[in-house]
């Protein structure tokens, strides 16, 4: 019992660090960081978008690498070494001519264990506040990602899929009760909609949600609005950060979820019959 009782809760840790221009200093950055979560208790550690790389489309084919290669070794070897599942944000990965913004996810013993390639562009134009076109040099992907942990199911996301209500959905019918989405929202819409989003999926579906955002450089050309955040079943903000960089940490516990979802029945009160979200069989 007590052993059960110990898999219904586990400690998330998101990595909010500084990107540089310079790649082997933003792997020895994030690995540091990494370990030190790990020392603190974290078994799920996850890291920003775009970690390894400026995000920008012009610096997407600079930074692109294979998988597997250099940043997603590293990432392999630490999750091993810190014996931990860990989230690697994403990178620009190239595949036969074609560049993705992927996030590879590693197990304990440091096996690739899902890559998410992000499904949704971020192609938006708000006038006189940001345009930015990603698909000017990125290819979507076109699966879902999910893995396996003795806690629970993990969905993943990256930034702009966590738009897109019927994602989350999807997950949660196929039993993630946390979804993870490595992000950079931007100065105009980070305050206007980064926590309203979060909060909106976690409580939509009744599950844990957490992002993981690079700190802002306001010297960049991309700035990132930070405040990485974990958000509980309720749409509670259980843990956030400002916009420096960080390391925040949160326990999700499922057995709170399972409370939750007892108490707000709302899974067994869809109208299945007059409505469903389902998955396209390619």
């Amino acid at each position: 019992m007590q052993a059960g009782r110990s898999m219904a809760k586990f400690r998330l840790s998101l990595v909010q660090f500084l990107v540089s221009p310079v790649k082997s200093e933003n792997l020895n950055r994030a690995c540091k960081l990494i370990k030190e979560a790990a020392q603190k208790g974290a078994q799920i550690v996850a890291l920003p978008e775009c970690f390894n790389s400026p995000y920008g489309t012009k610096y997407f084919p600079e930074y692109a690498e294979k998988i597997p290669g250099e940043s997603t070794e590293r990432l392999s070897q630490v999750a091993k070494e810190c014996g931990i599942y860990l989230i690697g944000g994403s990178i620009p990965e190239e595949d036969s001519g074609k560049l993705y913004n992927t996030c590879a996810v590693f197990g304990p013993d440091g096996t690739l264990l899902v890559k998410h390639r992000k499904i949704h562009l971020f192609d938006i134009d708000v006038p006189g506040k940001i345009r930015f076109q990603e698909s000017e040099t990125l290819s979507p992907g076109d699966s879902f990602s999910v893995f396996e942990t003795p806690y629970c199911k993990v969905g993943v996301g990256i930034c702009y899929d966590i738009r897109f209500a019927e994602l989350a959905q999807l997950y949660s019918k196929k039993g993630c009760q946390l979804l993870v989405y490595p992000g950079a929202f931007n100065m105009t819409t980070g305050p206007a909609h980064w926590e309203l989003l979060q909060r909106a999926r976690a409580l939509d579906n009744q599950v844990y949600v957490a992002t993981a955002s690079p700190a802002r450089d306001e010297k960049a050309s991309y700035v990132a609005w930070g405040h990485s955040t974990i958000v509980s079943p309720w749409g509670e903000v259980i843990a956030k950060a400002g916009s420096e960089e960080t390391v925040i940490s949160a326990d999700i516990d499922l057995e709170y979820l399972a409370e939750i979802r007892e108490q707000i029945p709302i899974r067994r009160q869809r109208r299945h019959d007059l409505y469903s979200v389902e998955e396209k069989k390619n």
